[in-house]
């Protein structure tokens, strides 16, 4: 919670003070509400107070907030889990831009996301289906001998036209697993905000990874509860705000789709 140098209305006092913890509890415990609404498990989110501007409690406990027990922000950072590299699991690099650069050719740029991209792999960038191979993977002006999750790199292919990519392509090895176009896939939607009822055929523009396309709910499959997962109501009429449901999606334009999972 940034910002806590700003003064805000002691409710003991009445006066206007800066460092209340007052207002933190206020603030967390409103976007509390709206984390377990979406079903987060809150015993594993932790909040921290501080001022960005000042710098209390980013680095060192803060004098000004002598009322916060818990760590600071570098401390609840160093406390997270770090997750494990998907390296094993097959290449998918969303493209996130695509650029001409003299005598160099094309380079498309993205974040690897699983799996490994090396010079002189051969690749396949659906939904257009093609393949080519990479010439060099740079990162921040430096070559690489592989790009691994988490990095974003700007890589040179052979033989293919700016034109001829779009954001939101999917690169994958063309050896192993290569991605595909997706006809139409079943999604957990949960509404969040939304002014009247939703049916079939309500048509939402859609961000997966780096594409932003419209798709058409098919079909409402199953209405369900968010917090079990369990199954609640088959093939619902419509679904409101407040609801969880499983759909069947169809995008209106070609779409590069996987399990979460994989």
């Amino acid at each position: 919670v940034n910002k806590m140098d700003q003064p805000n209305q002691d409710p003991k006092t009445g006066e206007n003070k800066p460092f209340l913890g007052a207002r933190f509890d206020e603030i967390k415990d409103n976007v509390f509400i709206r984390l377990k609404k979406i079903g987060y498990n809150l015993e594993k989110v932790q909040a921290v107070p501080i001022s960005g501007f000042h710098g209390d409690n980013m680095l060192e406990p803060s004098a000004n907030m002598p009322w916060w027990k818990g760590p600071t922000l570098l401390g609840a950072l160093n406390n997270l889990e770090v997750p494990k590299r998907p390296v094993d699991k097959p290449l998918r690099l969303p493209i996130q831009d695509v650029f001409k650069i003299g005598g160099i050719g094309t380079v498309p740029v993205g974040r690897v996301e699983t799996g490994i991209l090396r010079p002189g792999q051969v690749i396949t960038i659906a939904p257009a289906n093609l393949s080519t191979e990479v010439k060099s993977v740079e990162m921040h002006h430096t070559a690489l001998e592989q790009a691994t999750p988490g990095d974003n790199v700007g890589f040179n292919v052979k033989n293919i036209a700016v034109k001829d990519l779009k954001r939101g392509f999917v690169v994958g090895d063309s050896r192993v697993d290569p991605p595909q176009e997706t006809e139409k896939f079943v999604a957990q939607v949960m509404i969040m905000n939304h002014p009247g009822e939703i049916h079939s055929n309500y048509t939402p523009v859609l961000d997966c990874h780096t594409s932003h396309i419209a798709c058409k709910f098919e079909e409402l499959l199953t209405k369900i509860d968010r917090r079990t997962g369990r199954a609640t109501e088959e093939f619902p009429k419509m679904v409101k705000t407040g609801d969880s449901a499983l759909v069947q999606i169809v995008p209106t334009k070609p779409m590069v789709v996987e399990p979460f999972t994989e």
